[in-house]
């Protein structure tokens, strides 16, 4: 895809209860043009990963669902698009602040703070995905957030100046489908290779819990299913987890 057409829709909503869900009924109803957006002021029911919630400010963040139908992509490999969000967004983001990391799987943080969250959802069609929402949650101008929320951070506080959330989104996308297309081309290594070197605590050891308690281990990788593989410092063990089976400790 050399650019996106000018079919794309980019519906703006003053609140919805969530993007993903409004974006998902589209494609069904009318199947958008590949590039086409869903972006409001605020979300009713917005979500994280894995039921997670997620909470902003009226007009103050920046809130939105792309789709895209990247059709010969294996459902097996799909982790391949959360890599390039995660990438699309930090790429964003370090061209306001250094210490901008990707958190397995897919959350943006900002030193030990969370600035941004993403979910997607894929429609599977045999063994390739036929379409995929992604939605996204970007911390912009909130400087007040919830005391029950644990860590996090917008782009005004790490910045100190308010943001355009337009501005923000026109970035976002050129880095995006940069790297779509680097997908596209089969650039997968690459693209794995630089998600690799911009994950959060990566290449020492640090504190994890699972069902069976804390330890201390080192990120070897990410399989192309999403899971971690982890290495244990006291027994030198390879540990391999799904999302949620294992957590960072702060």
């Amino acid at each position: 895809m050399e650019q996106l057409s000018d079919q794309r829709r980019m519906i703006r909503l003053e609140e919805t209860d969530s993007t993903n869900r409004y974006l998902k009924q589209l494609v069904r109803e009318e199947h958008p043009e590949e590039g086409s957006l869903v972006i409001a002021d605020y979300q009713t029911g917005g979500r994280g990963q894995i039921g997670n919630s997620w909470r902003s400010a009226r007009g103050e963040n920046l809130l939105f669902s792309l789709v895209i139908y990247p059709r010969q992509l294996p459902a097996n490999e799909s982790f391949i698009l959360s890599r390039i969000t995660s990438l699309a967004l930090k790429n964003m983001l370090d061209q306001f602040a250094i210490d901008i990391r990707i958190k397995w799987p897919n959350d943006i943080y900002w030193k030990d703070k969370k600035i941004a969250g993403i979910l997607i959802e894929n429609d599977i069609q045999g063994k390739e995905i036929d379409n995929s929402v992604i939605g996204i949650g970007i911390n912009v101008n909130q400087q007040i957030f919830p005391l029950d929320l644990p860590n996090p951070v917008s782009l005004c506080q790490i910045t100190g100046t308010l943001h355009d959330r337009e501005y923000l989104l026109d970035l976002f996308l050129r880095e995006f489908f940069l790297l779509y297309r680097d997908l596209q081309d089969d650039q997968k290594t690459a693209i794995e290779d630089e998600y690799m070197l911009d994950l959060y605590r990566v290449n020492d050891f640090y504190w994890f819990e699972d069902q069976n308690g804390r330890f201390k281990a080192k990120i070897e990788a990410v399989l192309s299913s999403g899971h971690l593989v982890l290495r244990t410092l006291d027994s030198n063990e390879e540990r391999i987890y799904a999302f949620k089976e294992v957590s960072f400790v702060d």
